[in-house]
């Protein structure tokens, strides 16, 4: 029986209201500006609640706007924050859409069975269940793509190398984008997480694949992608850079955030 993840932190994390949802976002996205061409192929959006951190990914996801109708596609990954997983997890082959507020997503099957081949990629609906740091990127794809399928990875005690094959795997053309999840650094003061989070972008625009887990809770899926845009010939850019207490909250204890796009640099075919 095809059964739909729902969603878990819908007024919580982001409003629950569908209205309420859609007039946020554009909010977000209205005040970002628009980088120019081309545009990206990968993406590195934060994942707290839309108060913290929607301005931050709504710098990343306002990239996309000249390829609303062209993007089909999007392979997803984020940490896993409840439930330890070996690999990275996929949901399993019963479940054949997302949804939010704003309705539900297909997932690309035929993508997430192809995968299933590596050893790495495991099937746990437990992983996606209550998982946010997917959730929260979807309403904003919803909102900037007009039509696509989605491929949810929930990514656990893997290596760098590990995420880069599956990468790999399912690179494709322009009609596929590559969204990782993460935050920055936890719980530090505002002057030390600046300072962290300034060090940790400088690294992730070198392409450096050797971010730790305490400079980014998504560091594995961070490390991977880095891993991968080297093959592929991709250039990153730092787009915003801020943490809550830029945003809302006090600055003894901040999250940080940053958005980043990578793009194909013009020697990428050779």
């Amino acid at each position: 029986m095809n059964t739909t993840r729902a969603t878990a932190v819908a007024g919580t994390f982001y409003p629950g209201s569908p209205g309420q949802l859609a007039r946020v976002l554009d909010e977000l996205l209205e005040d970002a500006p628009r980088p120019g061409a081309p545009g990206p192929k990968a993406l590195i959006a934060p994942h707290a609640g839309y108060i913290y951190s929607g301005s931050i990914a709504a710098r990343a996801y306002a990239a996309l706007a000249a390829q609303r109708d062209t993007i089909r596609r999007v392979v997803l990954l984020g940490p896993v924050h409840r439930v330890p997983v070996r690999g990275l997890a996929a949901p399993g082959s019963g479940v054949n859409a997302f949804a939010t507020p704003l309705g539900e997503i297909p997932l690309d099957r035929e993508a997430i069975e192809k995968l299933r081949m590596l050893p790495q990629v495991v099937a746990s609906d437990a992983a996606h269940a209550m998982e946010h740091s997917l959730e929260v990127q979807l309403p904003f794809l919803q909102k900037v793509l007009a039509r696509f399928s989605l491929v949810p990875l929930a990514v656990g005690d893997a290596t760098a190398e590990e995420v880069a094959e599956v990468l790999d795997t399912l690179w494709g053309g322009v009609e596929t984008l590559i969204v990782v999840s993460s935050d920055l650094s936890h719980y530090l003061d505002y002057a030390t997480a600046r300072r962290t989070d300034e060090q940790t972008a400088t690294r992730i625009v070198a392409l450096d694949p050797g971010i730790t887990h305490e400079e980014a809770c998504g560091g594995t899926p961070i490390n991977g992608l880095l891993l991968a845009a080297q093959r592929h010939g991709l250039s990153a850019e730092l787009l915003d850079l801020r943490n809550s207490g830029d945003t809302a909250g006090p600055r003894d204890r901040v999250v940080g955030y940053g958005a980043f796009a990578f793009r194909e640099t013009r020697d990428a075919s050779r």
